[in-house]
């Protein structure tokens, strides 16, 4: 539903240079607030950092004076370039659960306790070095995003046959990463283009015909992807294929 890039990574031109972390929020269809988290380096603090992230998440959810029945589910996704779980699989899921409290027993009939403490709290912990490890007998959706994280070139072809979105994600990849300096000048033309168009609320009422076909054409003359235009413009494909 919403997609916001919390830390904008800025690309360097000299490979010596150090580069920021690219974290984004996100909202589903449902209301369900995303905080995914890309590390490189263990900082030793994965923890601690995922349950400040996920209480940020909570809380800047509701006002004051907001009913407490308007909280949506929050997820943190840490995706980590090194082991620190003692766990043998590669994506673990964490939730807040009860405890068995054998001591203050008290017979109430129920066959079956309830076992999670709360709904709107998870955590995703995804170490991509146990996935290179993975015996893929069985490749599901996860693990056909995996091997493109990990570069895992052998899979890649099943997974792009298998997952259509893979495809479309790699061409976009491989189009922005040709040149550093191409994809900082592009990434900056779509967004001021964005900008500008969902500035103007009647925008799409009163200008379809002449605006939004401009921005299109020098969207093209400018070799920006056609997924890209038809998100901008909400043009559909064939009519941005008409104005080549």
């Amino acid at each position: 539903k919403n997609v916001t890039i919390k830390n904008p990574e800025i690309i360097p031109y000299e490979r010596e240079d150090k580069r920021g972390l690219l974290d984004i929020k996100a909202e589903t269809d449902d209301g369900t607030i995303l905080d995914i988290e890309m590390q490189m380096e263990d900082k030793k603090n994965a923890e601690e950092r995922g349950t400040l992230y996920a209480g940020n998440l909570i809380t800047g959810q509701l006002q004051v004076g907001d009913d407490y029945k308007k909280l949506k589910k929050s997820i943190v996704i840490f995706i980590t370039n090194y082991n620190f779980l003692k766990r043998n699989s590669y994506h673990s899921v964490g939730r807040m659960k009860f405890e068995d409290t054998l001591e203050e027993y008290v017979d109430m009939g129920y066959s079956e306790e309830e076992q999670i403490a709360s709904k709107y709290i998870e955590f995703h912990y995804i170490e991509l070095p146990k996935y290179k490890k993975k015996n893929s007998s069985k490749f599901t959706k996860l693990d056909q995003w995996m091997c493109v994280l990990t570069d895992r070139k052998g899979e890649m072809m099943l997974a792009e046959k298998e997952n259509k979105e893979i495809k479309k994600a790699m061409n976009t990849l491989d189009y922005i990463s040709a040149d550093p300096r191409e994809r900082e000048r592009h990434n900056s033309i779509i967004m001021a283009e964005y900008n500008r168009l969902t500035s103007e609320q009647n925008f799409f009422e009163a200008g379809k015909e002449e605006g939004i076909i401009e921005t299109a054409k020098e969207m093209l003359k400018e070799n920006i992807p056609i997924e890209t235009i038809e998100k901008v413009t909400k043009l559909s494909r064939e009519e941005i294929e008409k104005l080549k």
